[in-house]
């Protein structure tokens, strides 16, 4: 008997085979889940569906997070297929480029709100149409990182955003332990990825981790997979409102 056997849910995020998310979507299926995957646009489709059909998911659907009706017309068509659902996972983040490469101060209000929107709004939204269809309780995991709580350089707009979204995670735990929703966070140490390509010097990050980590090296996917399907199985049954925080380096001195 599988972990997850029996269990079903979404998971929002996965860009290509690199993506945090589809190291998560791994070790979820490895452990009996059956899931149902999202894409932005045609572009991202290419790589996401043959991902998906990899771990046999039939349910992949278009879905711009920035967008209510789109979020909606996923939940609907999960409640259509599948009437309930076990857990949502929430790995959607973005900010521009240049509110990313330019001093914080600069950050446009545009670019600023935008970030917003994407990477913690979208966790509201998802909830609010997820609950529905977690009748009898649920799981929700969203990705975070250092930049939230520490000034990470190059981060900028983008920790502030992560900061927002971790705050959200606390109130959504809040609100929904009595309907038994657990809502939690997964901060882990950098990892190479689609999104991490627009950090400035981002592989410099990665060294100063490997050096200060106290496992003397950076997380993997697999193991960032491993924490998310913890917090998302009955093994985390009483864990909610937090953020694991997976080799981040949160209690190593910057100094």
């Amino acid at each position: 008997m599988g972990l997850m056997d029996g269990k079903r849910g979404v998971i929002f995020g996965v860009a290509n085979e690199k993506s945090i998310a589809w190291g998560v979507a791994q070790q979820l299926r490895s452990a009996g889940a059956e899931l149902a995957f999202t894409f932005l646009n045609e572009a991202l489709e290419k790589r996401v569906r043959p991902l998906a059909e990899s771990l046999e998911s039939k349910i992949i659907l278009p879905c711009d997070v920035a967008v209510d009706d789109d979020i909606a017309s996923v939940f609907k068509e999960l409640e259509r297929q599948w009437g309930t659902i076990d857990f949502v996972v929430h790995a959607v983040a973005f900010a521009r480029r240049e509110d990313l490469k330019n001093p914080f101060s600069q950050t446009s209000r545009e670019g600023f709100a935008l970030a917003m929107d994407v990477s913690a709004y979208s966790l509201v939204a998802m909830t609010r149409f997820a609950i529905p269809l977690m009748p009898e309780g649920g799981s929700i995991v969203s990705m975070s990182y250092l930049g939230a709580v520490m000034a990470v350089p190059g981060y900028n707009v983008m920790g502030v955003a992560k900061a927002a979204l971790e705050s959200s995670v606390r109130y959504l735990a809040a609100e929904l332990g009595k309907q038994n929703i657990r809502v939690n966070a997964v901060s882990a140490g950098p990892i190479k990825t689609l999104a991490a390509s627009g950090i400035g010097n981002f592989n410099d990050k990665l060294h100063v981790m490997e050096e200060r980590s106290p496992l003397g090296r950076t997380v993997t996917q697999e193991e960032v997979g491993k924490a998310t399907l913890y917090l998302l199985s009955d093994l985390a049954s009483g864990v909610t409102g937090e953020v694991h925080y997976v080799d981040s380096g949160f209690n190593i001195s910057a100094g």
